[in-house]
């Protein structure tokens, strides 16, 4: 990223640096329980529900890689005040969005923003803390407030609508984003913009196009119909997208997403195991929303608190993950929260069963307590064993590629097994939670097979042998 003076850490940094990166998640949790809301007071049909999700999370992760090249080109100074700044407009268009075109479009919007924040946040924490204790504890605390944003939100969205509506939601981000942008521009250091790498734009405009179009597909295609016009128009331009992309990047200077990379095995699997996190916690987030409210009859707030054990255990998760992967090792770690969120799903089919909810709650906090465990750190302790430094960064960015598409595609494939159509019921909720479980259990088989350690060569079997994360 930018090279900075290197002074000590300062705390308005941090406060800037931390208070957005809060709205950011927050705004990724706090969102789910007031769909139904949403939808009664502004009307839009039965995707409406989906694309208010998907409208964040999809500008999000097709924009993500672009987000910290643009910090490289022009300055991460720059790239975070603007995103700050936009964040924030973004989050008032939301608040006053009069229907629900203009409120997806607010959300996209905000999506754009944190392609520019979040990727450049860590990389300003690392290049304007020189001490390399002082700088991991700044990340972890930056980890850890996204874990707890995440943690809080439903509960937090659940009283917000519940007392004063959901329009709610986004007005809370404007003061949380004015005073991290005072923060911020007093705190930033102007660096020199490094001119070395270019952005590669024919790739990331064949990365959204081919993102946005396999997402219209699987919205779009229950709604007007598989065979309609429309959709056999996606699907077209998906497959052929995505196959440009490919040849795009594996010929191109300077790829937008290096073929490379995904050659190192602990790559791919913490790009697999991140986007299959995300997919689980959004497509149950989506789905148990809607049946909570309109099959159960919860309100907002009774919503949220059923979710408590889902976020209460992340957030725990969340803290411990790294001191874990340290203990047992990546691989171990991994496939235990591969395992969970497995079992977790299993356990949400008793949602719909005549039995104590007590069943289903236990379900939620293993789900929560897997999805740490699988991915976020401990993946990236695994790539830091296995990748170049220098494409530690770009490798990073993959990872966090992936498990925003997590998120848009589990939003989803959910809504494939139960429409959200009207006030209807929903409906198919074990073929939901039962997909979902079964790609945790190949991802988990993926991770113990192509995270195996590695035989020692004879003859350096009297050196010591260097400990690998990977290989306990």
């Amino acid at each position: 990223m930018t090279s900075y003076p290197a002074p000590g850490i300062r705390p308005p940094l941090l406060l800037g640096i931390c208070a957005m990166t809060f709205v950011v998640y927050l705004d990724t949790s706090i969102t789910p329980v007031a769909l139904p809301d949403i939808v009664r007071d502004l009307g839009g049909g039965g995707t409406a529900a989906q694309w208010i999700l998907d409208g964040y999370t999809l500008a999000f992760a097709c924009l993500l890689l672009a987000g910290g090249l643009l910090g490289d080109r022009i300055g991460a100074r720059r790239v975070l005040l603007a995103g700050t700044v936009l964040f924030t407009f973004a989050s008032l268009l939301c608040a006053i969005a009069p229907g629900m075109g203009a409120l997806v479009a607010a959300r996209a919007l905000q999506g754009v923003a944190a392609a520019a924040i979040v990727p450049l946040s860590v990389a300003a924490l690392s290049t304007h803390i020189p001490d390399p204790a002082a700088r991991a504890r700044a990340i972890g605390l930056w980890g850890g407030t996204a874990g707890v944003a995440l943690a809080v939100g439903p509960l937090l969205g659940g009283v917000l609508v519940t007392t004063a509506g959901w329009r709610a939601l986004f007005w809370i981000n404007l003061p949380v984003c004015l005073l991290a942008w005072l923060c911020l521009r007093s705190a930033l250091q102007t660096g020199r913009p490094q001119t070395g790498r270019g952005l590669d734009v024919p790739g990331q405009i064949l990365f959204v196009v081919a993102g946005c179009s396999l997402t219209l597909l699987l919205i779009e295609g229950p709604h007007r119909g598989w065979t309609s016009l429309f959709v056999l128009g996606c699907a077209v331009t998906a497959a052929v997208v995505v196959a440009v992309f490919v040849v795009w990047e594996t010929r191109t200077r300077h790829p937008l997403l290096s073929p490379d990379l995904f050659r190192i095995p602990e790559v791919t699997v913490a790009c697999a195991v991140n986007f299959l996190g995300l997919f689980g916690l959004y497509g149950v987030l989506f789905v148990l929303t809607l049946f909570f409210q309109r099959d159960l009859g919860l309100s907002p707030l009774q919503t949220g608190l059923r979710f408590l054990p889902l976020f209460g255990m992340l957030g725990v998760a969340s803290l411990i993950a790294a001191i874990v992967a340290r203990r047992f090792g990546t691989r171990r770690t991994m496939v235990t929260g591969l395992g969970l969120i497995c079992a977790g799903l299993v356990g949400l089919v008793s949602v719909t069963l005549d039995v104590p909810p007590i069943g289903y709650l236990i379900a939620l906090g293993l789900l929560g307590g897997g999805i740490p465990l699988s991915g976020g750190v401990v993946a990236i302790q695994a790539m830091a064993d296995a990748v170049p430094t220098a494409a530690m960064g770009a490798a990073s960015g993959a990872m966090n590629t992936f498990r925003q598409f997590g998120a848009v595609f589990g939003v989803a494939i959910a809504a494939l097994a139960s429409p959200p159509a009207g006030d209807a019921a929903v409906t198919n909720l074990p073929a939901t939670f039962l997909l979902a479980a079964a790609g945790a259990a190949l991802g988990g088989v993926l991770t113990a097979v192509a995270l195996r350690p590695k035989r020692v060569p004879a003859q350096a079997e009297t050196e010591p042998e260097p400990i690998h994360s990977e290989t306990r």
